[in-house]
């Protein structure tokens, strides 16, 4: 397995693009990326290793949002 330096691309969860799109890596730490740079928007954030951050509405809130009887009762 290769080594991962400064400047190498990887792929990252962009929270500004909401999106998984391709970063360079601007910071290490322990020899694992700490910062990288979305290359669509430019912006920096922490490395997320790929993953998604958790929805803001929890799954109970949206199933309730989704059951026909909620939308009954609102009516």
């Amino acid at each position: 397995m290769w080594e991962i330096r400064l400047g190498d691309e990887i792929d990252d969860y962009c929270v500004k693009c909401r999106r998984l799109t391709n970063h360079l890596i601007v910071s290490l730490l322990d020899g694992k990326a700490a910062k990288v740079r979305c290359r669509s928007c430019y912006s920096d954030h922490d490395y997320r290793n790929e993953i998604a951050p958790p929805s803001k509405r929890s799954e109970e809130h949206t199933s309730e949002l989704q059951s026909l009887a909620y939308l009954v009762c609102r009516l």
